[in-house]
């Protein structure tokens, strides 16, 4: 009897590292005894189907002679309706926050606080109002000085350019501010974004945020809600993020990918990018590279 093969691996190759040869495939073949080989872009990422979910560690394991980042996914319901990412370290390389607070002269400070609520050690909404109320009397044009130096992670561009043209809802859903997603989402095509509001009086910031804070709750009524907009379950939604905030939205997708995350983050979800770029999210979701748009220069 031919086994049904219900699960599909996916491995996507730093490059930097690299190429993936078909030796190293072969090799995680044999050990998930994979069968129907694809390659997604040649040396760089390719799947295979698997009649079980390998042990990711055991399959990891396999392949510590490479820097290869491995998702598991099933065959069918691979494409999402609905992307929602984190901003900040995330569709970005930086922490906002932390960035603008250099203008303050309070970086290492507010950077402090911001590690130890993305790795769940305080709770977001009061360290939120903690490190805005640093910031009290910070000139507005701090603002527009910060964005100046905020660059993409690479891959970034790629993913939503490819969701937008295969028909998604792609929504920037942040617990960092309205005057950053604004920008991120117009410059990259979110068709959406929702942030916090940091309050200022026209000349400078008055220490305060805008409530009701958008946090890990929020994130998730926000994966929920886009989901029932467009009518499918939550089985047919990406989300992405590094942060203990993203954590309920990444374990409600359907496929949840945890971006260079903090530890209490890559602890509890499957999927998670580790060497590679945002483009592995559209790798894991069985888009081959050719069909890839507005690839980063």
């Amino acid at each position: 009897m031919t086994a049904v093969h219900s699960h599909i691996v996916t491995l996507v190759a730093s490059q930097e590292a690299g190429p993936l040869t078909a030796q190293d495939v072969a090799r995680a073949m044999a050990y998930a005894e994979g069968r129907n080989l694809v390659w997604l872009d040649e040396g760089h990422a390719a799947e295979f189907q698997s009649p079980t979910a390998p042990d990711r560690c055991a399959l990891a394991a396999v392949m510590t002679h490479k820097e290869v980042d491995i998702f598991l996914t099933r065959p069918r319901g691979r494409r999402k309706a609905v992307l929602v990412a984190d901003m900040d370290s995330t569709i970005v390389t930086a922490e906002t926050l932390d960035e603008l607070a250099a203008f303050a002269g309070l970086k290492e400070k507010i950077a402090y606080i911001t590690a130890r609520a993305m790795n769940g050690e305080l709770d977001f909404q009061a360290a939120l109002r903690e490190r805005v109320r640093l910031l009290k009397g910070l000139k507005v044009s701090a603002l527009e000085d910060t964005w100046k130096e905020i660059q993409y992670t690479p891959g970034a561009r790629a993913l939503v350019a490819t969701m937008n043209e295969f028909g998604a809802t792609t929504a920037l859903v942040s617990g960092g501010f309205t005057f950053f997603t604004a920008r991120v989402a117009q410059e990259l095509g979110f068709t959406i974004h929702r942030a916090n509001t940091l309050l200022d009086d026209g000349t400078a910031l008055t220490g305060e945020v805008g409530e009701p804070i958008l946090d890990r709750h929020t994130k998730l009524a926000s994966l929920e809600e886009f989901a029932a907009q467009r009518g499918v379950k939550l089985s047919a939604t990406l989300s992405v993020g590094d942060g203990a905030n993203d954590l309920p939205m990444l374990k409600a997708a359907g496929l949840g990918i945890a971006y260079h995350a903090k530890p209490v983050v890559a602890a509890e979800v499957v999927n998670r990018v580790t060497h590679t770029d945002l483009t592995s999210l559209l790798f894991a979701q069985g888009y081959p590279a050719s069909s890839f748009k507005g690839v980063d220069a």
